[in-house]
């Protein structure tokens, strides 16, 4: 079989099917070594096992793999260069084998739009999930203008999402200077001809006070950002970074960041200070809970697993029941908060501060490398 006619999945296929609930088998043929440092971990209905090319091509039998005849077998690796080796091997064994396009590369960059209930002022709210990533940005609509908030690096996914919705971008903001991945927010603004929005605590480099080298907008408690019918109430809540704000939108959502999520809070170490920070984290969760009421819906820029989705599949909650149920954001004195960051705060990867370098336009990054810091899923909550 020519390459040319080997059947191909491509990645952002493959992220819509097990959206979907449909029984798609993920083979990953990379090293153990690479599949622990980041793999498809994505859908309720994951069937996802790993075995390394090398090995596989030594089987006897291919009965240790458990692979089912029946059902559609996604191979993927690195690149989707060694996945179609793998997958012509297991088609000339019976099985329905498709190369994923691109690979584990690739699936770093597949970006879901989700459609979440409007509000009074918002006719459009819609959440862009990274599903390689588990990060979250939004794309807020108000009578033709447009904010986008904590976007990737990935311009021409938003461009497409706002050409469908008709919509003229008006803002672009970051909750906080990102760690994780690297911000397409200031890039955008260059391109949109529109301000970006930035809390000035978090334009400084928290490792040795550096000034950033980046145009922004300052932000701080208590501003509105408005655009169309719409505003954004800005709130300080510092503790994941000392710039952390949540948006607050028409006395019903709440489009957090990292400050909180559905399950657990920013960690607040990534700027070698944790335990300062975790007392302003308190503070800001404080805060929260004698502010927000009970039916603001959270919408926070991460989620760690399929456990914080909702039914449409949609990461968000309302307040009251993440007070109530996240066992960070239940805890009701500060002595017991801070033990418990202490206990849950694993070693940050190598690759955040260069990250958060590059995002305050301190260090440049190459496509290749970002791929490479950026690779695999985020470690921003506390847990």
């Amino acid at each position: 079989m020519p390459d040319t006619e080997l059947p191909q999945m491509p990645a952002a296929d493959l992220a819509q099917r097990l959206d979907g609930g449909e029984h798609v088998q993920v083979l990953d043929i990379r090293s153990p070594e690479r599949v622990a440092q980041g793999r498809v971990a994505f859908g309720a209905t994951l069937d996802f096992r790993a075995l390394a090319a090398s090995e596989m091509y030594r089987l006897p039998s291919l009965a240790p793999l458990g692979l089912e005849r029946t059902a559609p077998v996604a191979v993927i690796c690195g690149h989707g260069n060694s996945s179609q080796r793998a997958t012509r091997f297991l088609r000339e064994r019976g099985f329905e084998a498709y190369s994923v396009t691109g690979g584990m590369a690739a699936w770093e960059t597949v970006y879901l739009v989700r459609r979440l209930a409007p509000t009074a002022a918002l006719h459009h709210v819609l959440q862009l999930d990274r599903v390689g990533k588990g990060a979250l940005s939004y794309v807020l609509v108000s009578d033709g203008d447009a904010v986008v908030v904590d976007p990737g690096r990935h311009l021409d996914r938003y461009d497409a999402l706002l050409a469908e919705l008709d919509a003229t971008p008006a803002a672009v903001i970051d909750t906080h200077i990102h760690a994780d991945y690297l911000s397409g927010a200031p890039a955008a603004a260059v391109r949109w001809q529109v301000p970006y929005f930035l809390h000035p605590d978090d334009a400084r480099s928290p490792y040795d006070d550096a000034p950033g080298r980046l145009a922004y907008q300052p932000m701080t408690d208590g501003d509105t950002i408005a655009f169309g019918r719409a505003a954004l109430r800005v709130a300080h809540v510092p503790g994941h970074t000392l710039g952390s704000v949540a948006l607050l939108a028409d006395g019903t959502l709440a489009l957090t960041g990292d400050f909180l999520f559905v399950r657990s809070v920013g960690r607040p170490d990534l700027g070698g200070r944790r335990d300062a920070w975790a007392r302003l984290l308190w503070r800001s969760l404080e805060r929260a809970r004698h502010e927000w009421p009970g039916d603001l819906v959270v919408l926070p820029a991460h989620y760690a697993g399929e456990w914080e989705r909702r039914a449409d599949r949609s990461v968000a909650a309302r307040f009251d029941v993440i007070a109530a149920t996240n066992e960070a954001a239940a805890l009701q004195e500060e002595r017991a908060f801070l033990v418990w960051v202490a206990d849950h705060t694993a070693t940050p990867p190598e690759s955040y501060r260069s990250i958060k370098l590059a995002n305050l336009g301190l260090a440049e990054i190459s496509e290749a490398e970002a791929e490479a810091l950026e690779f695999g899923p985020n470690q921003c909550a506390v847990g």
